[in-house]
C-alpha cells in the first residue's frame, strides 16, 4: 500500500422486515418490480421468508447509493443497484452503467456487499474498494 486509502466510501442500512412485507402485500408486483430486478425477485420467491430476502436486498440498495454517496438521485435507482449471488451463495453487487460510472468516479473499481436478516430486521453494508 503506498499510503492511499482502499476504501473509497461505505454504507450501511437496516430494513424493517415488516414494512418491506407490508409493501409487497398492498402494492404486490408493482412495487417489486419498481424496486427490484428480476433475477431478485427470483431469488427471493424461491426463498423460505421471502420478505427478509426483500427486505435484506433492500437494505443492500440504500447501503450502496450510500457508498456511491449519491443516495438515490442523479441515475441512480433502486433496480440500477442489485445484488446476486454466486454458486456458494455469496452476495455480488450488481451494478447498472449510471451507478458504475458514479463508482469509478470515486476511484472505487468493486464494491463489496453482505448482507443479513433475522426475522424483523435485515441488515446490509456496502463498501467501495479501489
Amino acid at each position: 500500500m503506498d499510503g492511499e486509502a482502499q476504501i473509497a466510501g461505505a454504507g450501511i442500512d437496516i430494513c424493517d422486515v415488516a414494512r418491506i412485507e407490508s409493501l409487497i402485500k398492498r402494492h404486490g408486483d408493482a412495487f417489486l418490480k419498481k424496486i427490484f430486478t428480476d433475477a431478485e425477485i427470483s431469488y427471493c420467491r424461491g426463498r423460505a421468508d421471502s420478505a427478509q430476502h426483500y427486505a435484506a436486498r433492500y437494505a443492500a440498495k440504500e447501503a450502496m447509493a450510500k457508498a456511491i454517496g449519491t443516495g438515490f438521485s442523479g441515475g441512480i435507482t433502486p433496480r440500477g443497484l442489485s445484488v446476486e449471488n454466486d454458486a456458494g451463495g455469496a452476495p455480488h453487487a450488481v451494478l447498472d452503467a449510471a451507478a458504475t460510472e458514479a463508482m469509478r468516479a470515486l476511484g472505487a473499481k468493486k464494491m463489496l456487499v453482505s448482507l443479513t436478516h433475522l426475522k424483523e430486521y435485515a441488515q446490509a453494508i456496502a463498501i467501495l474498494s479501489r
